[in-house]
């Protein structure tokens, strides 16, 4: 390292994260390594990356997830450290392991904390440990339909089965009664041995209208825990995050601080390091903990734009072991911040869209940010995330935000393809996304035709 800073990093991750990190790297002095598939040859990143090495053919199995691969391209380029991104091998324990034995420093948290993390069961209890509140439901895995049966009349329905290995939705099912208790559990099941290859389960207390809340944490090597305040998650298709705003318009500010001061007091009980995200839901003036994000987050965006803290330069940081310099009564918060998540797909059947874009304007103006990694040509490849694009707007306030999304929506042309642009065209229309009134349900039970 030079001057306390890597002098290269290996980013092994793909798209807009993969071109975010890249960006914070050059800003700092910092050469990068892009790694890729074959499919991902002409990518932006790959571009503009100071060096490339092809990992593997387009399946993600034999290339972003072919860990002696990545090691291998890491150590013929020299690189000191390799950052995971998003998705792939971000909260890989034995890959973060497997780093550091290989003598790089992984930008992240350590495996011991991402194996904490991963299995929620074991996240539950950790934290919990730590007087932070979590939703009602069993104490560990439930191993068979008898003890689930027992557990949902203890704990009273509706309630909601999860793989303790899962994350995206996958492994989860709402059992509304003792009815259909058994399908939702042999689904539950059957979905998490497929995604996962672990079938075990736990049950949760299920609740109605819920926000789905999240604390964005940075932790030192020397213990100071910073937090950068929320995000509100709450508009999702399918447990999948479609827009995300920060500060939420449900809290006040003394929830704000009480949610946020609680969440540091866990992460440094903890003794967690790096980047990290505690999600809650959110119902009836109590928030519930429901697990924590070990990486960096594709909604890392709109906390920079109300802080002004570039959080890739801050993880890249701390990883080096440099102390955050700064402590709680440093951090402000300006303004607000919606993100879209631009994806390459149909707006309402989802079905995927590869292909070339045939044709690209991104918006500008005032407080307009575009993380993305198409140009006009490009060919957006059928093998990983419909991820393709993310609008970013701030605003001194939500309604000036609002007003700029709207607008900014409407400039942004991706032809070629179908994208979900009209889909997030239709979200910010409709009165209860204007009146900040919605829940973690309200996306699926408008696109349902249902009341929300």
């Amino acid at each position: 390292m030079a001057n306390g800073l890597f002098e290269k990093v290996l980013i092994a991750n793909r798209g807009e994260i993969a071109l975010r990190i890249h960006r914070a790297c050059r800003e700092m002095g910092i050469q990068t390594v892009a790694v890729h598939s074959t499919a991902d040859a002409d990518a932006m990143h790959v571009r503009l990356a100071d060096e490339s090495v092809c990992i593997g053919p387009p399946s993600a199995r034999q290339s972003y997830l072919n860990i002696p691969a990545i090691l291998s391209a890491a150590s013929i380029t020299g690189a000191d450290a390799i950052h995971p991104g998003i998705g792939f091998m971000a909260e890989n324990a034995q890959f973060a392991e497997m780093v550091e034995e290989h003598g790089f420093t992984f930008i992240g948290p350590t495996p011991d904390h991402i194996r904490m993390m991963g299995d929620k069961v074991v996240a539950k209890r950790s934290v919990a440990a730590c007087g932070l509140p979590v939703v009602p439901g069993s104490d560990g895995p439930v191993e068979d339909l008898d003890a689930a049966i027992e557990v949902a009349r203890s704990i009273g329905f509706p309630v909601l089965i999860k793989a303790a290995a899962g994350g995206g939705g996958k492994g989860m099912k709402v059992a509304t009664s003792l009815d259909g208790m058994r399908e939702a559990w042999h689904m539950a099941r059957s979905e998490a041995r497929a995604a996962f290859g672990n079938d075990q389960v736990y049950l949760e207390k299920y609740l109605g209208r819920p926000r789905h809340i999240e604390i964005q944490l940075l932790a030192d090597l020397h213990g100071t825990v910073v937090h950068f305040g929320e995000r509100d998650c709450s508009v999702q298709r399918r447990h999948q995050k479609v827009i995300e705003e920060a500060p939420s318009p449900a809290l006040n500010a003394s929830q704000r601080d009480y949610i946020g001061e609680l969440a540091a007091k866990t992460t440094r009980q903890l003794g967690y390091r790096g980047l990290g995200t505690m999600e809650f839901l959110y119902e009836d003036g109590a928030f519930f903990f429901i697990e924590m994000n070990t990486r960096l987050q594709v909604e890392h965006t709109i906390t920079e734009m109300i802080t002004g803290v570039d959080l890739v330069r801050e993880q890249i940081r701390v990883a080096t072991g440099a102390p955050l310099g700064y402590d709680q009564s440093d951090i402000r918060f300006h303004g607000h911040a919606i993100e879209c998540r631009i994806n390459a797909e149909h707006p309402e059947t989802f079905l995927p869209s590869p292909g070339r874009i045939d044709g690209y304007h991104a918006p500008g103006g005032l407080g307009i940010r575009i993380d993305s990694a198409l140009y006009d040509g490009y060919v957006v490849p059928p093998y990983y995330d419909s991820l393709i694009a993310k609008l970013v707007v701030h605003g001194g306030t939500r309604n000036e935000c609002l007003m700029r999304l709207r607008r900014a929506l409407d400039e942004f042309v991706i032809d070629g393809i179908n994208t979900s642009l009209p889909l997030h065209q239709m979200i910010v229309a409709q009165p209860d996304f204007l009146n900040g009134s919605y829940d973690i349900h309200w996306l699926e039970h408008l696109m349902s035709g249902e009341k929300p």
